[in-house]
């Protein structure tokens, strides 16, 4: 069992983040580590520069998020925590792998559609090629398990893509060089909206702080922002068939029932017929009593740099290691002298 995944340093880490993939990364980094596999996580710096950033906003940005997922759990005693910049082999199999994949299959990627807009002639050649570098991401380290969210997953069945043609092309039938990643959806990972608007993702990238829970806000600022959160004017249902076609409601009532750990009829057998009034502060007390030690934590953390760097630097340094035989096998396989 080998989990390979990564996140962004960019922007603020908030709820949708926690509970959409952090959590999921604890989880399975506890049972990776039980099972004698290895957990992987990186920090998708290379992927930040396929769109205008700021480069001293991004080293503070990689920094904040190692403290943010000690904070939350991860543990670098069981899981290999890094940069994506520190280990060179990321980028290199990435421009291996571009030989590869194909034009067609990178022009039909829903997310470069989606991130380029009108504008696919001023968009940077890596946005383009950003879903050969997620190949390369995960095949670099041989994974069995890839967690995903559903937009996601496209980008993996490309990796498989790659991965498959690489072998046919360039390896004997009964010596593949790469294992097919197989996507992992959690039964448990939320899909977290924004308070502002129920039928869009909580997002770092959205102008209002307010749309969203950041892991860093105060007690007050929570308790803030749950009371500001858009709702609509009827009490909640008894049942999840009479919340359909609400999506506020939707979002506050699954929010409530992933932090408790409870499904969302059990929330509404417990809240049904009431006014957000009473739930609103009620949601509000469940995410400072849940997120209160983590903001604590992550307090202490973000200002030792001397610790996160080191945190950083052990990671890379198991991940350039496990990596090396790959990367050697793919030069070898395309015939290239190192």
């Amino acid at each position: 069992m080998r989990v390979v995944s990564g996140i962004q340093p960019t922007g603020k880490p908030h709820l949708g983040n926690y509970l959409g993939a952090i959590v999921n990364y604890v989880k399975l980094q506890d049972e990776a580590h039980a099972a004698g596999g290895e957990c992987f996580i990186f920090l998708a710096d290379l992927h930040a520069i396929s769109q205008p950033h700021d480069p001293a906003e991004l080293t503070q940005n990689t920094r904040e998020m190692v403290a943010t997922l000690v904070a939350c759990g991860v543990d670098p005693a069981k899981t290999v925590l890094f940069n994506q910049a520190q280990v060179p082999a990321h980028a290199e199999l990435q421009w291996l792998l571009t030989g590869t994949a194909r034009m067609g299959w990178l022009n039909r990627m829903t997310q470069w559609k989606d991130k380029a807009g009108k504008n696919r002639e001023g968009q940077s050649v890596a946005l383009f090629a950003y879903p050969v570098l997620q190949a390369a991401d995960v095949l670099l380290y041989q994974a069995t398990r890839v967690p995903v969210g559903e937009d996601q997953k496209q980008h993996l069945e490309l990796a498989r893509d790659i991965a498959q043609k690489f072998n046919n092309d360039f390896c004997a039938e009964d010596a593949p060089l790469f294992t097919l990643p197989e996507p992992y959806i959690p039964p448990t990972a939320a899909r977290i909206m924004s308070l502002r608007d129920g039928t869009a993702k909580m997002s770092k990238s959205d102008p209002s702080d307010m749309s969203r829970i950041n892991l860093t806000d105060d007690a007050d600022t929570i308790m803030k922002k749950i009371k500001k959160a858009k709702t609509d004017p009827e009490p909640l249902p008894d049942t999840e068939k009479e919340l359909e076609g609400r999506a506020e409601a939707q979002n506050l009532v699954g929010i409530y029932g992933a932090l408790a750990g409870r499904s969302v009829a059990d929330v509404l057998g417990q809240f049904g017929g009431q006014g957000f009034g009473a739930f609103k502060p009620a949601l509000g007390e469940l995410l400072v009593d849940t997120l209160a030690p983590i903001n604590a934590r992550f307090r202490e953390l973000k200002d030792d740099q001397e610790a996160l760097d080191a945190i950083l630097a052990r990671g890379a340094s198991q991940a350039r290691e496990a990596g090396s035989a790959t990367l050697s096998g793919a030069y070898r396989a395309l015939g290239l002298v190192r």
